[in-house]
C-alpha cells in the first residue's frame, strides 16, 4: 500500500464527514495522531477538560473501527517531525482552522514539513464555507451577518463523506497514556458535576442532531428564546469539537425545511452566524485580542477581573436573579442558554461597566462547548465593540427579559438554591461544584438588592457612552 500517512487530529473528532481523514485514507494505511500541543495547553478549564473526553470518545471509535489513535504531547511541528521519522509516513493531512493561535501553529508546520519535502495537505472540515469564499461584491469581507447570510444561503452544500475504511500501517509507533496527561485537573471537583451535562462523541451527536430534527426544530423559531424549555439544539459542544460536522447539520436542517418545518431556517441562520465569527475571525483576528472598532478603545471599561463586583458576577451573586441563575447554570452544566449569555454579557459590560475580555476569558475556562470565535464575536457583539453590534444605547434590561423568557421564573428557580424554600437539585449541585475557597452555601441569604439595579445601570451606561464620541 505504499507510506502510512497520518490523519492529525484537531477538532474534528469524528469519522463520518471528515475530509482529512478521506484523503488519509485514499493513499493506504493511517496513523490517527492528536497532539496536546501549544494550543490545546492553553484551553482553559472546561474546554480542556472536555476535549480530553472527546479524544477518549474517538479513541474508542478507531478502536471499533479496526484502528486506534496515537497520543503525543509537545509542540506541534516536533511531534510531526518525530512520528514521520518513526513510521515513516508519506504524508500529514488536517482539516484546516481559522484563529489566529491555530493558525499560527499551522503555517509554521506546513512550511516545516514542506522543508522537509513531506506532503502536508490541509483540508476544509470545520465550517460549511471557508472565510475567503464568501465575498461582497467590491471583493472584500463581509462585516454585517444578514448580507453573509443572502450571500450563502442558496449554495450548494456537498452531501457529507461517508467513513472511510480504515487500513492499520504494519507497525504503530508507542502512544501517551490519555489519563496521565490529567487534562480535567483544572476542573478540581467541579468535573463530578459538570460530567452529568455533557453528550459526548460522534454517536451521541448524531443521535443528538437526529432527536432534534425529529422533535424540536419546528417550533425551534420561538422555542429557543425561552430559559426554561429545552427548545435548543445543545449540538454547539459537539460542533466545537468537531464530533459532528457543521456540514451534516446544515443538510438535516436543510431537508427539514424543504419538509415544511417552520423552525428549520432560523437554525440554518445559526450555522451561518457560526460560520460568519470564523469569516471575521480569519479576516480580523484581533477580534479575538482586542476592540473590534478602533473607537472603542478609549473607553474607560474597568478592567480588574478582581473587583468586588465582577467577582460577585462570576460566582453568580449580583443580585439580579436571571444573570445570577445564568452564571450558576454555567458552573454546573458548563454551558449557558443562548438568550442568557446576550443577557449575562450585557449586565458585565453595561450595567457593570467592565471590559468584555473579562467575560470573555470567563467563559473560555467554564464553557466546554468554547468556541475561539464565537466566544469573542458574542462578547463583542454584546459589548457593542464588535461588527455588526448591538448597538451602545441599547442595553439589556434584565428584569424585562426576565418577565418575557422566564414569566414564571421556572429557570431562576431551577439555578438558585436560595430563592426557594425546597430547591432542586440542579440549583444545590452548583455548592457541589465550585471552589471550596469561595465558601458559599445554599443556607446563605440571597442579595437583597443588585449590585447595581437594571434602571440605573442603564443610565449610568448612557451617560458614560455620551461623555465620549461614537
Amino acid at each position: 500500500m505504499g507510506a502510512p500517512a497520518i490523519w492529525w487530529v484537531r477538532r474534528d473528532l469524528r469519522l463520518a464527514d471528515n475530509p482529512a481523514l478521506v484523503a488519509a485514507a485514499a493513499s493506504g494505511a493511517v496513523i490517527p495522531v492528536f497532539i496536546l500541543d501549544e494550543v490545546a495547553e492553553t484551553h482553559g478549564a472546561a474546554p480542556k477538560w472536555r476535549l480530553g473526553l472527546g479524544v477518549a470518545a474517538l479513541a474508542r471509535s478507531l478502536e471499533a473501527a479496526g484502528s486506534r489513535l496515537i497520543l503525543r504531547r509537545g509542540r506541534a511541528r516536533e511531534v510531526l517531525r518525530g512520528l514521520l521519522s518513526e513510521t515513516g509516513a508519506g504524508a500529514v493531512h488536517w482539516n484546516r482552522l481559522y484563529d489566529p493561535d491555530a493558525r499560527q501553529r499551522d503555517e509554521g508546520v506546513k512550511a516545516a514539513l514542506k522543508e522537509d519535502g513531506v506532503r502536508a495537505v490541509s483540508h476544509a472540515g470545520h465550517v460549511i464555507h471557508e472565510p475567503w469564499t464568501v465575498e461582497t461584491g467590491s471583493g472584500g469581507f463581509y462585516k454585517v451577518y444578514s448580507p453573509f447570510w443572502k450571500a450563502v444561503r442558496d449554495r450548494d452544500v456537498e452531501a457529507p463523506l461517508a467513513v472511510p475504511r480504515l487500513h492499520a500501517p504494519e507497525t504503530w509507533p508507542g502512544s501517551d497514556d490519555l489519563d496521565g496527561w490529567k487534562m480535567g485537573a483544572a476542573m478540581d471537583r467541579g468535573a463530578d458535576i459538570v460530567a452529568r451535562h455533557v453528550v459526548v462523541g460522534e454517536d451521541a451527536a448524531r443521535a443528538r442532531l437526529d432527536s432534534f430534527i425529529a422533535d424540536k426544530v419546528a417550533r425551534y423559531d420561538t422555542a429557543r428564546d425561552l430559559l426554561a424549555v429545552d427548545g435548543t439544539s445543545g449540538l454547539s459542544e459537539n460542533l466545537t469539537h468537531g464530533e459532528i460536522s457543521a456540514r451534516t447539520c446544515w443538510q438535516a436542517g436543510w431537508a427539514a425545511m424543504q419538509a415544511g418545518s417552520r423552525g428549520a431556517e432560523t437554525f440554518l441562520k445559526e450555522l451561518i452566524w457560526r460560520d460568519f465569527a470564523y469569516h471575521l475571525v480569519y479576516h480580523t483576528p484581533h477580534i479575538t485580542r482586542r476592540n473590534w472598532r478602533e473607537e472603542w478603545e478609549a473607553f474607560a471599561w474597568n478592567e480588574d477581573a478582581h473587583l468586588k463586583e465582577v467577582r460577585d458576577w462570576k460566582r453568580g451573586r449580583t443580585g439580579m436573579a436571571i444573570v445570577d441563575a445564568a452564571m450558576r447554570e454555567m458552573y454546573v452544566t458548563g454551558r449557558m442558554h443562548n438568550r442568557a449569555r446576550m443577557l449575562v454579557a450585557s449586565y458585565l459590560t453595561k450595567h457593570l461597566l467592565s471590559h468584555w475580555k473579562i467575560g470573555m476569558d470567563w467563559f473560555a475556562d467554564c464553557l466546554v462547548d468554547w468556541d475561539p470565535a464565537s466566544n469573542a464575536m458574542g462578547w463583542q457583539w454584546s459589548a457593542g465593540s464588535g461588527p455588526d453590534a448591538t448597538p451602545y444605547f441599547r442595553v439589556f434590561n434584565p428584569e424585562t427579559q426576565a418577565e418575557k423568557f422566564d414569566r414564571e421564573g421556572t429557570y431562576r428557580t431551577r439555578w438558585l438554591a436560595e430563592i426557594s424554600r425546597t430547591p432542586p437539585d440542579t440549583a444545590l449541585s452548583y455548592f457541589d461544584a465550585i471552589p471550596l475557597s469561595w465558601n458559599m452555601t445554599a443556607r446563605d441569604p440571597y442579595p437583597a438588592t443588585p449590585i447595581i439595579g437594571a434602571a440605573e445601570g442603564r443610565k449610568r451606561a448612557l451617560e458614560a457612552y455620551e461623555n465620549r464620541a461614537f
